[in-house]
Order: structure tokens, then sequence, then C-alpha cells
């Protein structure tokens, strides 16, 4: 069984059917969160309520993994493995992040968008949401899917939390201490691309 009809096989088994990256773009705003993998889709856990810090959303924050993720590599594997290594390792609530989206543009969740994320830098992320994009983009490019998706998740935050597109920024930008998102995907963030993209997105909903 190929990589992608395991993943397929297990979410089909979970009740959850993955929409084709390509296919996201073409939903309306309101039902894109309908096909963001959950958290019990993939097979994680969900986090300590008591541990948490609520936040309400004012910022709009993109991350990368900051490592390499070959094509053929299991995203529902690296989030089990995310999610054990962000609460046994780092002692953290939970994923740092709320978002990861995968090499062929699929959204899965992360910690609750209710709860504030976590960083390894001196920032403070609270009314951020976190969304981390797979691969070390300071070595590769990101790929259409993947900026597309970038894209759809951005535009359906602002929309739903009424986050204006100047609140939408890269890692770096508060925070001296990395170059996250990787110069590769901060390039959308510096010329304009994604702030563009959202207004148009939002536009067309």
């Amino acid at each position: 069984m190929s990589l992608k009809h395991h993943i397929a096989h297990a979410l089909l088994g979970a009740g959850f059917l993955l929409a084709p990256a390509a296919a996201l773009a073409s939903h309306p705003l309101a039902d894109l969160e309908s096909h963001i993998v959950t958290v019990a889709a993939w097979g994680g856990t969900p986090a300590d309520p008591v541990r948490a810090r609520k936040q309400t959303i004012t910022h709009i924050t993109l991350h990368h993994q900051g490592e390499p993720f070959p094509a053929g590599k299991d995203p529902v594997q690296y989030l089990r493995n995310l999610q054990t290594w962000s609460r046994g390792t780092k002692h953290w609530l939970d994923i740092p992040y709320h978002y990861i989206i995968d090499l062929d543009g699929r959204i899965y969740e992360g910690r609750k968008l209710e709860f504030a994320g976590d960083t390894n830098t001196e920032y403070d992320p609270l009314g951020h949401a976190l969304i981390e994009v797979v691969g070390n983009f300071e070595a590769v490019q990101p790929n259409q899917q993947q900026l597309d998706a970038v894209v759809d998740l951005m535009a359906m935050l602002a929309a739903k939390y009424q986050v204006p597109v100047e609140k939408i920024a890269g890692h770096k930008d508060y925070s001296t201490q990395t170059v996250c998102p990787g110069a590769n995907l901060y390039r959308y963030l510096q010329n304009g691309y994604f702030r563009e993209q959202v207004s148009l997105r939002l536009q067309r909903r």
C-alpha cells in the first residue's frame, strides 16, 4: 500500500475523507474548516485544558518545520512524533502550532486554536494563530500546493477572527533568535504575496 493510500485508509477508518489539496481552494472559506484533518483523525490525543493559556486570535503567524521533510515521509507519523516530543521533551501543553501543512497542501489540526502556542524563542505567541509548513525553507522552496493552502488557511482565519491582513507575519518578525519561516517561504511575506492573495480570497468568499 502506498503512503497516500495508507494515510487515506487510516483517515477513512476514523470517519474522515481527505480532499485533494487542489480542490480546497475551490471551497468557500466557511467549508474549509471541515476539510482540516483533526487531531482525532491523525491519532493524536487532546491537551489538558487545565494547563492551557486561553487566547483570542489577533495575529496570524507563519512558521516552518526547519528540518528536511522528504517526499514519501508520513505526515501522520510526523505529527504523532511531534506531539510526543512536545509533551515529553519540551514539557509543553501540546504541539506548539495550531495548524500544520504537509507537502500535498493538506491541513492538519495541531494545538487547539483557543490555546496559546509555544516557541523556543523570546516572543510571546499569545493571540497568534500559528501555522507551520513542513520543510526547511532555508534549503528548499515551498511548492504551489503549500502556498495555496497557506493562503486559504490564512484567509479562513482572517475572516473568522476579523484579523486584518496587516497582522499576517512570520516568526522572525517577532524574534531576533530565528530565521523561521526560512528565507524561501518568508519572501512571500516580505513581497506582500500572502497579504495580497488573502485579500483576494476574502473578496471571493
